[in-house]
């Protein structure tokens, strides 16, 4: 296994080049901060941080039901939406001989999930132009296929998959088969009409586990929660397998209020639509590929090596990812930032793109 490759924090790019401001667009973090709700709840959770938190997180997941009109025993939480990977790897992969299928590039943590249990992994490459191959992933699936994972939006490219094509996809895989649709960035993509929303497979019985977070549009990354919606059973047995108090009393404290703060939200999608034009003009204007994005990150292929550009970005003040960590060499993950920080980027990004290629 390949340890988990974060972005570089601002700290220590501040350190290693001696530079004052700093940009990172290399985590897909909300620049707009956390809700002030959810800040003002952390602060009232925090009196009582000496007691354990509630374990069924009854609060929070009422709140889930309410919100998405959804039963409660269909809503699962944990430490954020890694964890409920992992978790899923361990509750449906038996043996050596049970078989996950992921898309390649895709987050790296579905991956981990196999091999921890351990399982076999088969990883589909992407098509073309960046979306899961979902005929190649239906003809990889067997008999001892138990998962499927499929980002949606996928992370690090931004495309999704849609109804009509995910339908005819499901109907093509062997009856053992479930898929979790981790929607980690539902909200900036659940306005494309052809969207395909997981809880409507799981009210509607089909084989489907959807996975959401609280650390990209709701701006909890460094509190850890996340949720998932599934059936009763595996609702069931999820809950016999998870720590006892797998959902700190703060990240359930600052989850309900974030819920609840639409113009946060509102605010937020606005933001990420402004600054990804600005940002897929400009990286198209100077040559580059930006992928069609549903999600607060614009890919793009470069059609030159990545790495110096990202370490030119970096000594300019801008943190980027580079393609190198998603085995796509020619391209770099940029996050949207606010309005300032978006043209921190444009500027730096036209700089570097104009000298010579650097092999």
């Amino acid at each position: 296994m390949e340890p988990y490759s974060p972005g570089k924090p601002i700290s220590e790019v501040q350190r290693e080049l001696g530079l004052g401001r700093v940009v990172k667009l290399a985590s897909n973090e909300n620049p707009l901060g956390p809700s002030p709700a959810a800040i003002a709840a952390v602060r009232a959770a925090a009196e009582e941080m000496h007691l354990y938190p509630d374990a069924s997180a009854y609060a929070l997941r009422k709140a889930i039901s309410e919100r998405f009109d959804m039963p409660m025993e269909t809503i699962f939480v944990g430490n954020g939406s890694d964890e409920l990977i992992h978790m899923l790897g361990l509750l449906f992969l038996d043996s050596p001989n049970d078989e996950m299928i992921v898309g390649d590039p895709s987050f790296v943590r579905y991956d981990a999930a196999a091999q921890l249990a351990p399982a076999k992994l088969i990883k589909v490459p992407l098509d073309a132009n960046y979306r899961h191959d979902l005929p190649a992933m239906a003809r990889a699936a067997s008999e001892h296929t138990k998962l499927i994972f499929i980002a949606n939006p996928n992370n690090p490219t931004g495309t999704i998959v849609r109804r009509g094509d995910f339908d005819r996809f499901l109907a093509d895989l062997p009856p053992q088969a479930t898929v979790v649709l981790d929607e980690a960035y539902f909200e900036f993509a659940s306005e494309d009409p052809e969207y395909p929303v997981s809880i409507d497979y799981v009210r509607a019985g089909k084989p489907v586990i959807g996975l959401r977070t609280f650390s990209k549009t709701y701006g909890l990354a460094g509190i850890r929660i996340g949720y998932g919606f599934a059936s009763a059973e595996i609702f069931d047995a999820f809950n016999r397998a998870r720590e006892p108090f797998n959902a700190n009393a703060l990240a359930q404290a600052a989850a309900i209020a974030a819920l609840g703060d639409v113009d946060h939200i509102t605010a937020t999608v606005e933001n990420n639509r402004r600054g990804m034009a600005r940002m897929v003009e400009a990286l198209t204007r100077l040559g580059s590929t930006p992928c069609e994005s549903h999600g607060n990150f614009v890919f793009a292929d470069l059609h030159r090596p990545a790495q110096p550009v990202f370490r030119a970005l970096l000594e300019r003040g801008v943190i980027v990812r580079s393609g190198e960590v998603f085995g796509t060499p020619t391209c770099i993950r940029v996050s949207v930032g606010t309005d300032d920080e978006v043209e921190a980027f444009v500027e730096a990004i036209e700089a570097v793109l104009k000298e010579p290629v650097t092999l």
